[in-house]
C-alpha cells in the first residue's frame, strides 16, 4: 500500500531491549523478565512483549499512508493518517495478553504447538487514538449497529505484514460489528502508546486495540478494514486460537467445531519470585498481576504459602492512592490489577496465586484439566517453589 510496506525478509528489524527473553528470533517474539511487569502499573514500551508473525513493516511515506474501508457498506472510503488524527482522540488504558501466555507450563504436561511463552506475554499500556465507532460513523454505519443494510455483521482488520501461515499473505482478524460500533467497548485505531507514537514492533503507524480480548485480534500495521457478513476466514481466526478439550489432538481435530477465541479468562501470576528461587527465611513480599477479559474486574486474589492448604487475600491496586474496587467507576476497566502480600516464610514451600473476577469466575486448579493442543489460555493456579537458603534476590 502507499506509504507502508511489508518486507519479505528480516534484514531491517528494529532494535530491541537487551533484557528481553527471545522465544523466537524470526519472526521476533520476546518477553521481559517477570519482575519487570510489577515494577510499574503501565508497562514501559521497551519492556512490552513482542508478538510477531513476520518481518516488521516499514513506513516509506507517512503522508501517503491510508486505510481503505470497504465491504458491505454504501460508501467505501480511503482514510488518510492525517484524517484519523483529526478525529476526537481517546486514551484507553488496556492490558494486551497473548493467548499463548504461560504456554511453557502447559507443555510440561503434554507437548503443545506454539511459541514457548513463560508468564510475561502480557503488558498494560495507555493507548491513544480514534474510536472505531467514530470512524465507522463517517461511512454511514451508526453507533450501536449489529448489521449494515447490506448484511455486514463483522469488521475485518487486514495488516500489511506477510505471514507464513497465510502463505505469504497478510495477517487478519475480525470482531463483531456490534462491538466495533459500541463506544463503550473502546475499540481504537491507535497511533500512540504511553503518550508516544507507536514504535515499529507495536504497529507503527496505526493498529487496532480491542480491549478485553486476546491480543490476536488487535491487528497491527493496519492496511484495510472490511465490513463482511461472516467472521474473517483467515488462518488466525479459523485454524488457530481456538479452545479445544484435552481429548482433541492433531489426529482428530476439526477446526470448524469451535468458535474463534475472543475474551480471555481470569488470570493471575506471581512476578516477584522465580520458580525454584532460593530465599532467606523471614518476611517475603509476594506480588504479581491479575486480569480478566470482557470488562470483568478482579474481585480478589488468593495466595497460599503452604501449597494450597490455607489461603489469605492479597491487596489489589491499579493507580497509586486510589482504592481498587472491582468494577468501580474510577477503575481502568480494561486493565490489569496488581497485587501484593507480605508474609513470613520460615521453610521451603510452594506458593500459589489464584484470582476471582467480578463474575465469580475462578482460575482452574490443574493445568491438566485445561490442556489443549495449541497451548492457549493456561489460566491454571500459578505456582512457584521457593527453598530456604542463600538468597539470590
Amino acid at each position: 500500500m502507499p506509504g507502508l510496506s511489508g518486507p519479505s525478509d528480516y534484514s531491517q528489524e528494529p532494535s530491541r531491549h537487551p533484557c528481553l527473553h527471545i522465544n523466537a528470533k524470526e519472526p521476533f517474539n520476546a518477553e521481559p523478565p517477570r519482575s519487570a511487569l510489577v515494577s510499574s502499573y503501565v508497562t514501559p514500551v521497551e519492556l512490552f512483549f513482542k508478538r510477531n508473525h513476520g518481518p516488521i513493516p516499514l513506513v516509506d511515506d507517512i503522508e501517503r499512508y491510508c486505510v481503505d474501508i470497504n465491504g458491505l457498506i454504501e460508501t467505501p472510503k480511503k482514510l488518510y493518517f492525517r484524517d484519523i488524527r483529526m478525529l476526537p482522540k481517546y486514551n484507553v488504558t488496556a492490558t494486551l495478553q497473548c493467548a499463548g501466555n504461560r504456554r511453557t507450563a502447559m507443555s510440561i504436561t503434554r507437548k503443545v504447538k506454539g511459541v514457548g511463552w513463560n508468564v510475561s506475554a502480557i503488558g498494560n499500556a495507555v493507548w491513544g487514538g480514534a474510536k472505531l465507532a467514530d470512524i465507522l460513523e463517517l461511512i454511514g454505519v451508526p453507533k450501536l449497529t449489529s448489521s449494515t443494510q447490506s448484511g455486514g455483521k463483522h469488521i475485518e482488520f487486514v495488516s500489511i505484514d506477510k505471514c507464513e501461515e497465510e502463505n505469504g499473505g497478510p495477517y487478519k482478524a475480525s470482531i463483531p460489528l456490534s462491538q466495533a460500533t459500541n463506544p463503550e467497548a473502546d475499540v481504537l485505531l491507535a497511533y500512540e502508546m504511553n503518550g508516544e507514537p507507536l514504535n515499529r514492533d507495536h504497529g507503527y503507524p496505526l493498529r487496532v486495540i480491542v480491549p478485553g480480548v486476546i491480543g490476536a485480534r488487535s491487528v497491527k500495521w493496519l492496511d484495510s478494514i472490511n465490513i463482511i457478513a461472516e467472521e474473517c476466514q483467515g488462518f488466525f481466526m479459523q485454524k488457530d486460537y481456538k479452545m479445544f478439550p484435552p481429548s482433541v489432538d492433531w489426529g482428530n481435530i476439526s477446526w470448524n467445531t469451535r468458535k474463534p477465541q475472543m475474551d480471555f479468562p481470569v488470570q493471575s501470576v506471581i512476578c516477584s519470585l522465580e520458580d525454584a528461587q532460593s530465599i532467606k527465611p523471614g518476611k517475603v513480599r509476594i506480588s504479581g498481576y491479575a486480569v480478566s477479559g470482557g470488562c470483568r474486574g478482579i474481585e480478589r486474589i488468593d495466595v497460599s504459602i503452604d501449597g494450597g492448604k490455607t489461603w489469605r487475600e492479597a491487596t489489589r491496586f491499579q493507580k497509586t492512592g486510589t482504592p481498587y474496587i472491582a468494577d468501580g467507576i474510577s477503575n481502568d476497566k480494561w486493565a490489569w490489577v496488581l497485587f501484593e502480600l507480605t508474609v513470613d516464610i520460615p521453610q521451603s514451600t510452594e506458593i500459589i496465586a489464584k484470582a476471582v473476577d467480578s463474575a465469580a469466575n475462578v482460575q482452574p486448579e490443574k493445568v491438566q484439566d485445561i490442556w489443549n493442543l495449541r497451548g492457549i489460555l493456561n489460566t491454571s493456579w500459578h505456582r512457584v517453589h521457593v527453598r530456604i537458603g542463600h538468597s539470590n534476590m
